[in-house]
């Protein structure tokens, strides 16, 4: 999720065009097809299996390509950012899709598990609050936040004691060359060159996780700089490996 102090400007200002980015669209679909992987009650629920779907909660959603094709396996998602113009995109979207309504945009900073912001019942019945969900899903977002620490905190205070757990996907740190993810010309707002798959296993376990898994989710090419500040379009493709973090509130 963007930092406002931190690319927000940066977020807001691509927004409109973010979703031509074919790399964003792919990377997208991956992460998917990862997050179903482990969990069979997505698929169940999207085949008719069972009647009872997850509460999602989507970390850094941006204008919801990833939103859009977990709906259809959710009973709930509710999709936070705190760049405006993400959010903007993302409720234009909606607008054109009538059929999708059980994507829930909201503009914010997340740092408090009870923000009244998401404190919302997505059900048919009232629910009892605090709302809490089944499931936190987060797609190249952490190596944007600043702190790791208190984002990991926030995820684990909005998850259902006991079985709530996480799905967040984002690219390795392999060693300097994973830098080269970004062009130069858009470093604004990347707090880190992708993460790391000790310290997150760390960091998840600090912030009270219990069954923690990292481990890679897929690769991914992608066109990079040959030198730093030369921009795109040279065909120069490196592959990137992404992680999938996972682990359950108990």
């Amino acid at each position: 999720m963007s930092n406002p102090s931190n690319g927000n400007d940066r977020f807001n200002a691509e927004a409109a065009a973010w979703d031509s980015n074919p790399d964003v669209h792919r990377a997208s679909s991956l992460a998917l097809k990862s997050i179903l992987e482990q969990s069979p009650k997505l698929c169940e629920y999207r085949n008719g299996k069972t009647s009872v779907g997850l509460d999602v909660l989507e970390i850094g959603c941006g204008t919801g390509l990833l939103s859009f094709m977990v709906s259809p396996y959710v009973r709930s998602l509710t999709a936070v950012d705190s760049a405006s113009g993400m959010i903007a995109a993302l409720n234009l979207k909606l607008a054109q899709r009538p059929s999708i309504t059980n994507v829930f945009p909201v503009c914010a900073m997340l740092e408090d598990p009870d923000d009244a912001r998401i404190q919302v019942s997505r059900t048919t019945t009232p629910a009892a609050l605090p709302m809490r969900f089944d499931l936190v899903l987060s797609h190249l977002v952490l190596h944007h936040i600043p702190s790791l620490p208190a984002v990991l905190a926030t995820m684990h205070g909005t998850l259902k004691r006991g079985t709530g757990w996480v799905a967040l996907t984002d690219f390795e740190d392999f060693g300097p060359e994973a830098r080269k993810f970004h062009p130069e010309s858009k470093m604004a707002g990347v707090e880190r060159h992708g993460i790391a798959r000790a310290e997150m296993e760390r960091l998840l376990a600090d912030a009270g996780f219990v069954d923690v898994q990292v481990r890679e989710a897929f690769k991914m090419d992608k066109e990079v700089e040959r030198v730093p500040g030369g921009g795109k379009g040279e065909g120069v493709m490196m592959e990137f490996p992404f992680l999938i973090c996972m682990g359950r509130r108990p």
